[in-house]
């Protein structure tokens, strides 16, 4: 197949936008404001299970407050009540006696379960600190996602312009290679292989391979009209004053 060189050379062009172009793509499947808002998101969910946790922590000492209290109100009720019939007077002794111990117990019972509620209240104090910082932790991280998002997306649209910038390019070279090198050259691409290469210091410009002696003379000896392919990799290998071809 001969094709005049200099039209061969725009396949030179095509790969170097399509090389530009899948560089862009891995960038916008891996810009770094993802691995950040995944870092935040993983960091957020913690804090989440630290606001739960404190939740529901809050919600069972106020539970067992309630139940403490309610405790306390009846025995001080019940001691009240007691107490009035001892100042009555006219109990017998044995009776008498039974109501002293009775109220002595009801107030020792009260006094340790007012103990209790001194303790829960510090909780409660420590459950209620530990949500306002969970919450604010949250709200924090929350806050930095979203800045993080804001950057993800501009530079998400930066790489889309500049893919859509050399999805043109490309297009406008292709209206000028030749349909036969065309052919060639997406045939390569959809086999996951480069489509052509530039033929520099004995080396494939596609594949890298270094080209022995006998077939550098080999191109050197051939037209430059001729289209020529790399033995190793199948691309197009395209000959221009770099490629050190012996004289």
């Amino acid at each position: 197949m001969k094709v005049e060189a200099n039209r061969q050379r725009v396949m030179l062009e095509v790969a170097d936008v399509d090389a530009q172009i899948a560089r862009l793509t891995r960038e916008g499947f891996h810009l770094p404001e993802d691995g950040e808002i995944a870092e935040l998101t993983t960091r957020i969910d913690g804090a989440r299970d630290d606001l739960v946790r404190a939740q529901i922590a809050a919600e069972d000492i106020d539970r067992e407050y309630r139940r403490v209290e309610s405790e306390v109100s009846g025995m001080s009720a019940r001691e009240k009540k007691d107490s009035e019939l001892l100042e009555a007077g006219g109990l017998p002794s044995k009776q008498l006696s039974e109501l002293q111990h009775e109220v002595g117990g009801l107030r020792r019972r009260r006094s340790i379960l007012e103990d209790d509620l001194l303790e829960l209240m510090e909780r409660q104090e420590a459950t209620t600190a530990e949500q306002e910082r969970a919450s604010a932790t949250v709200a924090q991280l929350e806050s930095e996602r979203a800045d993080v998002q804001v950057r993800r997306d501009a530079a998400r649209a930066t790489v889309d312009g500049k893919l859509t910038d050399a999805q043109d390019r490309r297009d406008t070279f292709l209206a000028d290679a030749p349909d036969e090198l065309v052919a060639i050259y997406e045939r390569q691409r959809a086999g996951g292989k480069v489509g052509a290469g530039l033929l520099r210091q004995q080396r494939c410009g596609a594949c890298r391979m270094e080209l022995d002696r006998g077939t550098m003379s080999s191109i050197a000896r051939a037209d430059a009209d001729e289209v020529l392919r790399c033995e190793e990799c199948g691309a197009l290998l395209i000959r221009t004053a770099e490629s050190g071809l012996p004289k």
